[in-house]
């Protein structure tokens, strides 16, 4: 199992000039602290209007800066807004294929369509369309990317014949996702060949299920692309020290101040009855497994020895990658992160890496 890093770029208030800046400059620490120390993946979120918890509303600036920062590690646009009011298939086409050659392809192109009436409201974007918007920019974007000329007549997007450049400095593509918030999602990633980018807060059990659906049905699917990816990352909290209580006590406060925060994911059935947007969302999944019989399980804030344990039940489950999030509006000091980050990478990671046998069986 892999490990990598998620940044929402949650920034507290009061806010002043420096603000941004320290929590950008921060989490950019991170990631090259990251690197050294062996994670495999960063991502960044696209959000807009979510204030405090989110100002990472141009991820690809953000990533691009991570790559001219970094060697190996690569580099999550996770995920990408495919909704017509936020951008044109062509421009995401053409600023990945960029940021792929940037990086020296590196690059993975996650997608989805946004569950929230504060952006998708403010973008007047209509939430009974997105799922369908989505669709047609999944199956065109690898078009893009890998014929010489396109061209294309659909319900939501057309272009006449173009040659759309640059394209991607991997071949055929960079790999494709999408966000699985809720169950039902996980098909939609299944039949299209996409990786599963787990971003639920869900119960353990609940999770199974999705991860033993998506795996069912990816085995038939009809890829949107050039070859199926057919990878399941999850989403989960860290702070690791060597004391379990002061792990909780420090670490905890990440969770406590996410919840807050997370109201302002009104969801799209809160704001105006609409069947593509019934889901649950990140808040209501977070508050379930809090509440359940043991709201640590599958958790990764503590000392080693119950990290270690968790995650191993997210790597039998058949998990392939979980990806963490460090903080939220700096409520962890940055030297405690990097700590943290330093603590799990020596007495958490070695736990899960391949014997030389399994990595020359691959």
């Amino acid at each position: 199992m892999k490990f990598g890093l998620a940044f929402e770029l949650s920034v507290p208030r009061p806010w002043h000039r420096e603000s941004e800046r320290t929590v950008y400059m921060n989490a950019l620490e991170q990631v090259r602290l990251a690197e050294e120390l062996g994670f495999e993946y960063i991502w960044a979120v696209e959000h807009h209007f979510l204030e405090e918890y989110s100002h990472c509303s141009s991820p690809e600036i953000f990533l691009t800066a991570a790559a001219m920062q970094t060697q190996k590690i690569r580099l999550g646009h996770g995920i990408v807004v495919c909704v017509p009011e936020y951008a044109s298939p062509i421009r995401i086409a053409e600023r990945t294929a960029t940021m792929d050659i940037i990086s020296g392809g590196r690059m993975e192109v996650g997608t989805g369509r946004s569950a929230t009436w504060t952006e998708l409201g403010g973008f007047r974007a209509d939430p009974d369309l997105t799922k369908k918007t989505w669709d047609e920019y999944v199956h065109v974007i690898p078009k893009m990317w890998m014929q010489e000329r396109f061209s294309y007549e659909g319900q939501f997007f057309s272009m006449p014949q173009r040659t759309i450049l640059p394209k991607p400095y991997q071949k055929p593509h960079p790999p494709m996702w999408v966000a699985v918030s809720s169950p039902g999602t996980e098909i939609d990633a299944a039949e299209r060949g996409l990786g599963s980018l787990g971003i639920s807060f869900a119960p353990m059990a609940q999770q199974e299920k999705v991860l033993q659906s998506y795996r069912r049905i990816i085995k038939n699917c009809e890829p949107v692309g050039a070859f199926v990816n057919n990878t399941v990352a999850t989403i989960n909290f860290l702070y690791c020290d060597k004391d379990d209580k002061r792990a909780l006590d420090i670490g905890g406060g990440i969770t406590s101040m996410f919840m807050p925060l997370a109201t302002q994911f009104l969801h799209n059935p809160e704001a105006l009855p609409t069947k593509p947007g019934a889901s649950q969302g990140l808040l209501a999944a977070l508050r379930a497994r809090l509440a359940g019989g043991n709201p640590r399980e599958g958790s990764a804030i503590g000392d080693p020895h119950h990290i270690t344990r968790e995650l191993k039940k997210w790597e039998a489950m058949g998990v392939d990658c979980v990806n963490f999030m460090l903080n939220c509006v700096e409520v962890v000091p940055q030297d405690k992160v990097l700590a943290s980050l330093r603590l799990f990478a020596k007495e958490v990671m070695p736990h899960f890496q391949k014997t030389p046998a399994q990595a020359a069986a691959e």
